[in-house]
């Protein structure tokens, strides 16, 4: 699988599985879907769904897919795999395919998701993937996980991890511009301006100090965080068979 993911979540298996199965909760907490919808179908048969995610105001790309669960399994773990296409013209993800695995490990759950696809509009399309959205997809993956955690550990629900992420942000982003300002405003002035403040003389290393402080402090513990999950899959990690089971 070309992406990979996997969270740590103090929580119980069933309250895992209830928010990610649920398609009113899962669109709750990830940040890749604005809408997911259960589509009508056979009883017994794999689910099939429709997700949409808004891009831009006004614009919304939409998509398709069908997904299978395996809630009772020998080894105690649970697996869910889909495969999904978009036929829209703007979608970058033209098809593709994935797993979510449910791990009990004694404290908890190790949730972990791979997952693969394949990009439309050609060597444009192939370029792009590479250099932006793939990189794009896998932190909002980890990012979504994290906030999950958040929900199901601390319960801190999806919508006030998200206004704590942007408060944080904003915060990070002002303080970096400060301090690339401050000095900045300092060379102007100039021995020629009036009297500043002591402030305003700080040093360009410790403004970029300042600014790197910004960017690499770790997120505060109630915060969504990529960086909390695991991105790198272990040794030998192959897609359960479920999902060579299903036919798009």
């Amino acid at each position: 699988m070309g992406l990979y993911v996997e969270a740590r979540m103090r929580a119980d298996l069933d309250a895992v599985w209830a928010r990610t199965q649920d398609p009113a909760l899962h669109q709750r907490w990830d940040l890749r879907f604005t809408e997911i919808d259960y589509l009508p179908g056979a009883e017994g048969e794999p689910q099939r769904f429709r997700y949409a995610t808004r891009v831009l105001p006004g614009l919304t790309v939409s998509g398709t897919g069908i997904s299978a669960g395996e809630k009772e399994r020998p080894d105690g773990t649970r697996t869910s795999a889909l495969r999904f296409a978009s036929p829209h013209p703007l979608s970058l993800i033209a098809e593709g395919g994935g797993y979510w695995r449910y791990v009990p490990d004694g404290e908890g759950v190790r949730f972990l998701t791979g997952y693969d696809y394949r990009p439309r509009w050609g060597r444009l399309g192939t370029i792009a993937d590479r250099l932006l959205f793939r990189p794009l997809m896998g932190w909002a993956t980890a990012w979504s996980f994290d906030r999950l955690r958040l929900w199901v550990e601390r319960d801190i629900t999806p919508e006030r991890a998200l206004r704590r992420w942007l408060a944080e942000a904003a915060v990070r982003a002002v303080t970096v511009v400060a301090a690339c300002a401050v000095p900045v405003y300092g060379a102007l002035v100039g021995p020629w301006g009036p009297p500043a403040s002591p402030a305003l003389f700080v040093t360009p290393v410790l403004a970029v100090s300042a600014a790197l402080a910004a960017l690499l402090v770790p997120s505060l513990p109630g915060t969504p965080s990529a960086r909390r999950c695991l991105r790198k899959p272990p040794a030998r990690t192959r897609a359960p068979r479920l999902l060579a089971t299903l036919k798009g």
